[in-house]
């Protein structure tokens, strides 16, 4: 089965704000080049607020400022004799040729996108079946990114590619300019390794677009005046046929300008025919309606808001539950006949309930089964379930314990799936398992060291927040560790979303700040789905602050237990987690010497006007409720700076590209330090949008800054 998931992809905050577990920088909904239309800014608030016109992102004035920032932090970070070995390091690893190719099953291949020194943007390539099974594939190259960005003279970002089912020849290439979410789509032959020449081709825009048939796309973009939320989303779905100009295209359904998310086409297939076309209308971040696309018309699914399809096996459509359905949990894995579903109404089976300790991160399908990534206190499995005449039956399947396992790759052609196995010391793993009866993993590849992990050791421990829940945390630390609180220490977590931070390797963590005597701590505060939408929950709009206690209670912890103190612990968060540590650099600013904050949101006051602010209110609440803004009011960074306050020197960064989050907010942040005579760091890239990773070399450019920045506040001179 493939989903085609422009509707999910526009959800990931890791969706929508969000900072991808596992990453040491920012990665993170899609969205058009047509921007909605500026809320005019009242006179009072430009008086409260002096720094409105930092908000203008590419205007020349603010770039102007962005630039003279640039010329006082680079200098400082760049000049600092570690800085090179860091870039040195950090460029090595991301340019490797032993890393692990991580597969994707289409078209009776196995395709990869691959960035190394000789390639920095990428390429999209391929190899058989049989070839990637050995030590060192041979690859054919489908897409050259670099080469077509000289051609085209254009920075082009690889976003992805969605194939028409089941024969997956006609692709749909997404590329950004510059890392933007907003995106272009071309028509790609796999067989040909060629673009089709007068084939589809959907001018850059905030987009997504699903196949129905070799002719027919289901669009959701910028139509013109009128087709998009107020945060930059689409909610008009329109039918495009072949040769069609885009004016010509027929509406199918349409959204509401209000709508927080937007609407997009999805279609699910499986393994045995069956194919079913969907809408998502999304009026709030989290939940929405779901549509059948019928040959009668569209048919309403009777939900709950927060209840998702995610897949198909075997004629049952698998559904994901953020909220009870029934007698189904929130949190759970339920299925229900495709016949029925096209009624609208119907009754659901349980697949899968978890504990109160475990949560399920991810849910795939193969011909004839459902594999699912299950976490237990924060540490992964995989799960089999199949579809029988007496209902639904699991299995475990044995791989590697304490660490988290994820699925790389599963197709509705087969029941071959490849399983990703990683964990804070031990190199990532690659194995393939066939899901049916008796299928055991064998591990096929494995990513060679990346540092000198041998005087390294995991703990987790629990810190008690200020409502009494245990919040486990994983430290990362050498095995002699001085209880003495001088271990130069850093520290993220993310908090929000329901997107769950789960042990991974790092080679730059490993190599730059490990290797170096440094130790690292993850962790898993509530916001987040470690334990479930319940964990989730708990910190949503005003509950806020506990997720801020939380961060600030794993803090506490390792001061108390002297694996760290305020005078070596670091920390760093992007996106919703920059949000994260601006508040804690209000509200903590003696329990940290040192902040990093990622593309950041800052003005929670403002946020809704700034570029896709607007969709996240589920999340965040909204300044036009009364009781929201008061609670956005106690928390937002931006506002609660003091002046004459004692704070550690941060260092904030963004980039000028960010259409999601947006750079207003750091930039703001930092102005409102500089009126104040605080001290502060800042720097803006130019490129790389939400990510910080346009190519290679930005994205080791990016860590080597960070980690310098780290090194001079945790570790003192360079020696």
């Amino acid at each position: 089965m493939r989903v085609l998931t422009a509707a999910l992809a526009a959800t990931i905050l890791t969706g929508g704000a969000g900072l991808a577990a596992g990453s040491a920088l920012a990665q993170v909904a899609p969205m058009t080049n047509t921007k909605p239309a500026p809320t005019p800014t009242p006179a009072a608030d430009t008086a409260a607020d002096p720094y409105i016109w930092l908000e203008d992102k590419d205007g020349a004035k603010p770039l102007a400022w962005v630039e003279a920032e640039n010329a006082k932090t680079l200098p400082r970070l760049q000049n600092d004799p570690r800085y090179k070995s860091f870039y040195a390091e950090a460029l090595a690893i991301a340019a490797a040729k032993d890393r692990i190719p991580m597969p994707d099953q289409r078209f009776g291949r196995i395709y990869n996108f691959w960035r190394d020194a000789e390639h920095p943007q990428g390429i999209w390539r391929w190899t058989s079946e049989a070839g990637y099974a050995q030590a060192d594939p041979v690859w054919t190259t489908a897409l050259d990114l670099d080469a077509l960005s000289k051609a085209e003279g254009k920075k082009w970002v690889w976003k992805g590619a969605s194939c028409l089912q089941p024969d997956e020849r006609l692709c749909l290439v997404s590329l950004s300019e510059g890392g933007e979410d907003a995106v272009s789509y071309r028509e790609f032959d796999l067989q040909t390794g060629q673009f089709v020449a007068n084939g589809f081709a959907l001018s850059t825009s905030k987009q997504g677009a699903s196949w129905v048939d070799k002719d027919t796309l289901l669009v959701a973009r910028d139509w013109g005046a009128g087709s998009m939320t107020a945060s930059g989303y689409p909610f008009v779905v329109k039918e495009v046929k072949r040769g069609q100009p885009l004016s010509a295209a027929r509406e199918i359904f349409r959204g509401e300008a209000s709508d927080q998310l937007g609407t997009y086409a999805s279609v699910m297939t499986d393994g045995q025919g069956n194919r079913v076309t969907m809408i998502q209308r999304r009026p709030t971040f989290f939940g929405g309606e779901k549509h059948v696309v019928t040959p009668a018309g569209l048919v309403k699914l009777d939900l709950p808001d927060r209840v998702f399809p995610s897949g198909m096996v075997d004629g049952q459509v698998i559904f994901s539950t953020s909220e009870a359905w029934g007698q189904i949990p929130a949190g759970a894995i339920a299925s229900a006949p495709l016949a029925e579903v096209r009624k609208g109404k119907f009754t659901p089976t349980l697949v899968f309930a978890p504990t109160d300790r475990q949560s399920v991160d991810g849910v795939s399908v193969t011909r004839d089964h459902v594999v699912a990534s299950v976490y237990d206190n924060v540490r992964g499995r995989a799960m089999v379930f199949t579809h029988g005449k007496a209902g639904w039956t699991s299995r475990a399947v044995a791989l590697p314990d304490n660490a988290s396992v994820d699925v790389a790759s599963t197709t509705d052609r087969s029941n071959a799936t490849f399983v990703q196995v990683t964990g804070f010391l031990a190199p990532t793993t690659l194995w393939t398992l066939d899901a049916g009866p008796g299928g055991v993993p064998r591990q096929i590849k494995a990513l060679p060291a990346k540092f000198d992990a041998s005087r390294d050791v995991v703990e987790q421990f629990e810190a008690v927040s200020t409502d009494g829940t245990k919040i486990p945390y994983f430290i990362v630390h050498r095995k002699d560790v001085p209880l003495d609180g001088t271990t130069p220490t850093i520290m993220t977590a993310y908090g929000g979303f329901e997107s769950s931070m789960t042990p991974y390797y790092s080679g730059v963590m490993g190599k730059l700040w490990l290797e170096r005597g440094g130790s690292f701590v993850l962790a898993n505060i509530r916001g987040g789905g470690e334990f479930g939408p319940k964990w989730h929950d708990a910190g949503r709009k005003t509950k806020r602050q506990i997720i801020y206690d939380d961060f600030a209670a794993v803090g506490q912890d390792l001061i108390a237990r002297k694996l760290t103190s305020p005078a070596t612990l670091g920390i760093y968060g992007g996106s919703n987690g920059g949000l994260l540590m601006g508040v804690e650099f209000n509200q903590h600013p003696d329990l940290w010497k040192a902040v990093t904050i990622q593309v950041p949101l800052l003005d929670m006051i403002r946020y809704e006007q700034i570029a896709a602010g607007a969709s996240w209110v589920d999340e965040y609440g909204s300044v036009k409720i009364p009781a929201e803004k008061a609670f956005l009011e106690t928390i937002s960074p931006y506002q609660n700076i003091k002046r004459g306050g004692a704070y550690p020197e941060p260092y904030i960064w963004t980039t000028t590209k960010d259409d999601r989050v947006g750079p207003q907010h750091a930039r703001k942040f930092a102005a409102r330090l500089k009126e104040y005579g605080l001290p502060y760091l800042f720097y803006e890239d130019t490129a790389g949008g939400h990510s910080g990773d346009a190519d290679i070399e930005q994205g080791a450019r990016m860590q080597a800054l960070q980690m310098t920045y780290f090194a001079q506040k945790l570790m003192g001179p360079a020696k």
